[in-house]
């Protein structure tokens, strides 16, 4: 018998299936007897290998997709798991309910349709628990478990690699090349943040439209877009500030990150970072789409030093409270252990 069955589908790039990553290596190290079972993925199950984290593969293909419902019930028979936690819709809706307990991980304000076989549903972020519980999920079994971020140390990138002085005020954008990630406030943004070089790292089909902003911004000579890159926190040791621009973010992972690696952040004030930071003390929220106030505020944390290394202080004993990989794999155990059947 197994403690513990993960089921993940996933795009191939995200903030959840990186997690899904780290959480199942930490599961891991912390000794929780689990099996996963994943989509392939180059990227991904390499790392989930060398950490020694079992796991299978199964398509998780559309309607048509009949071997990973199949797959999914033998692998259940073969583990007969207590436990088994599902990420997201596809992966909540391919796996069968059975003689197990039966939990989701919401990342985002889904559709409760479906998770409507399952005992438990976890929420990474507090408003996303309110969610549920306003959508008709009953509170007991409304849980609130938050993500972790590695914290190990990166080593600076030589900015020439980009085109970047090596003195010259460098701001940080992370994530998925999409509307909701505010991308072009931010650009529009740099406008007005004197010499300020920008460096977003992320993939998705707004490349484009971001190089022709940029273009139409004047400021195509100090944006850079890196791609999708796994040197997260070498792009923090290089960066003077992180900004978290999305106008609609549930969690805000990368203000978590920006904290462990010890850089003081400036977001939109979307639902996420607006649950994570406290204003002036632990990072700085400009309204949503208000470019002036951003670019004010992106200035502000470039020019004061002092403001600068308060708020990083302040970000990295957020950090060390309430989102290491030690504190928040403990919860889960805790979790499991009040679950399990």
């Amino acid at each position: 018998m197994t403690m513990l069955l993960q089921t993940m589908a996933g795009s191939p790039f995200g903030g959840a299936e990186e997690f899904f990553v780290r959480l199942a290596c930490g599961f891991q190290r912390a000794g929780v007897d689990q099996h996963c079972v994943v989509r392939p993925n180059e990227g991904r199950n390499p790392v989930l290998a060398v950490n020694g984290v079992s796991f299978d593969e199964l398509p998780f293909g559309g309607r048509f997709d009949l071997r990973t419902p199949w797959g999914l019930r033998q692998q259940i028979r073969k583990h007969k798991p207590r436990i088994v936690l599902t990420w997201m819709n596809r992966a909540s809706r391919m796996t069968p309910s059975g003689d197990f307990t039966k939990v989701a991980r919401l990342g985002g304000y889904y559709k409760l349709k479906n998770f409507s076989d399952c005992d438990h549903l976890i929420g990474n972020t507090k408003d996303i628990c309110d969610y549920l519980v306003r959508e008709g999920w009953p509170s007991d079994r409304t849980h609130y478990l938050p993500n972790f971020v590695d914290a190990t140390p990166g080593i600076a990138i030589d900015r020439s690699e980009f085109n970047t002085p090596k003195d010259a005020p460098l701001v940080l954008g992370l994530g998925r090349l999409h509307q909701n990630k505010g991308f072009d406030t931010l650009i529009r943004a740099i406008v007005d943040v004197p010499d300020a070089y920008l460096w977003i790292a992320g993939a998705g089909d707004l490349k484009d439209d971001l190089l022709k902003l940029s273009g139409e911004c004047g400021v195509a000579d100090r944006v850079r877009l890196l791609g999708w890159r796994r040197d997260v926190a070498n792009l923090f040791a290089t960066c003077d500030v992180f900004c978290a621009s999305s106008r609609h973010e549930p969690l805000g992972n990368m203000v978590i990150e920006a904290w462990a690696n010890g850089k003081p952040v400036v977001a939109q004030a979307s639902q996420g970072p607006v649950q994570l930071i406290t204003q002036g003390e632990s990072g700085l929220l400009s309204p949503l789409e208000d470019v002036p106030a951003l670019a004010r505020d992106l200035r502000t944390v470039l020019d004061d030093k002092t403001l600068s290394d308060t708020l990083s202080a302040n970000g990295r004993a957020a950090f060390e409270a309430d989102f290491t990989e030690d504190v928040v794999v403990a919860r889960y155990k805790t979790f499991f252990d009040e679950v399990a059947r």
